[in-house]
């Protein structure tokens, strides 16, 4: 009886348990095998049923529950309690987060998505562009570069006339402005369109050319120092799943989010940049540096951009546009050295 006893008070706290027990789900636009999936948000996943010693668990979806570009909004209405995305899938409503995407972000994720993270919390936390979801952590991914099928691309003069794929109006003003002819398109969209001749080049980090296949239609790439261009993520929660949440429970999540989870989102773009880099010039790829006169050309450009993203910032709540840039420069070259 006594064992019986023990039996059942056992049973009824493990359905007590699993009654308060909350499913977050989260909407992913990458297949299961990527490693943004398999190294980033998995683990991530893993950790909060950890921490919360399974209170709270994340269930990733099958399937996203939109387009990329929709899934700020997927998570401010709560259609998913967690996704991920880019910030200028959206430009106009994240003007203030423009500045991380420029040339010359550098090429350390790690250090770029902790310095990152620190500029929000310091300049962007209560800005209204933000508003309605609860930021889990936002991450970059160590500097695209310019990638090209047939030619090397060193000098600014190369550039000038050649089809590149981009993927947002940042790169387009750079390429534009350059002398390219700028391609909106995806990056699944890249290998066929390098197949049928529609572009001669396309814009991606190192590790983008090796995941997206495109090893075999991209085999020069010019490298600029401290990058060509960037790209900004997020990681959200609905802000009113998050405040139905325990603070015990809140306070285990905050602990592996943040910081702590821009660290670790950096951290993997690092190992599959690096790890692309081997893989390329192993394969007998053409790895070059562009040349001073291109990076000239380029921060030519940089310097015009900067001046009237100021203005469009301040426009879009930003008291200080200027000042979040150099902190956001200044604590990147902290971390980074």
């Amino acid at each position: 009886m006594k064992h019986l006893l023990i039996a059942v008070s056992a049973s009824c706290s493990i359905t007590a348990l699993s009654a308060q027990a909350e499913t977050l789900t989260m909407s992913s636009w990458v297949p299961p095998t990527h490693f943004l999936y398999t190294d980033i948000l998995a683990p991530y996943a893993e950790k909060v049923a950890e921490v919360t010693e399974g209170r709270v668990t994340i269930e990733i979806l099958p399937a996203a529950l939109g387009a990329p570009p929709q899934h700020w909004e997927l998570a401010r209405t709560g259609v998913a309690d967690i996704t991920w995305g880019n910030f200028t899938y959206e430009p106009e409503r994240f003007v203030s987060m423009w500045f991380a995407e420029f040339p010359n972000a550098g090429t350390n994720a790690t250090a770029q998505s902790v310095a990152l993270w620190r500029t929000y919390e310091e300049f962007l936390k209560n800005n209204q562009a933000y508003a309605g979801v609860h930021m889990l952590t936002v991450g970059m991914f160590g500097g695209g570069q310019m990638h090209h099928g047939k030619a090397t691309i060193t000098s600014p003069d190369q550039v000038t006339g050649q089809k590149f794929r981009m993927g947002g109006p940042i790169q387009e003003r750079l390429l534009t402005a350059l002398g390219a002819v700028p391609v909106a398109a995806p990056a699944t969209k890249a290998y066929e369109m390098l197949d049928s001749g529609v572009i001669d080049g396309s814009l991606h980090t190192m590790e983008s050319v090796v995941n997206f296949r495109l090893d075999e239609s991209l085999t020069h790439h010019t490298i600029f120092p401290n990058g060509f261009y960037d790209a900004t993520f997020f990681v959200a929660m609905n802000e009113g799943r998050w405040n139905a949440l325990s603070d015990a429970d809140k306070a285990a999540i905050d602990s592996i989010s943040g910081e702590i989870f821009a660290k670790a989102w950096g951290e993997q773009f690092d190992l599959q940049n690096a790890s692309a880099f081997e893989k390329l010039g192993a394969a007998g790829h053409e790895i070059v540096d562009a040349s001073p006169e291109l990076i000239a050309a380029a921060d030519a450009v940089y310097g015009d951009m900067v001046a009237d993203w100021e203005v469009a910032a301040k426009d879009a709540g930003v008291e200080d546009p200027a000042a979040m840039l150099a902190f956001f420069q200044s604590t990147y070259n902290e971390l980074a050295n």
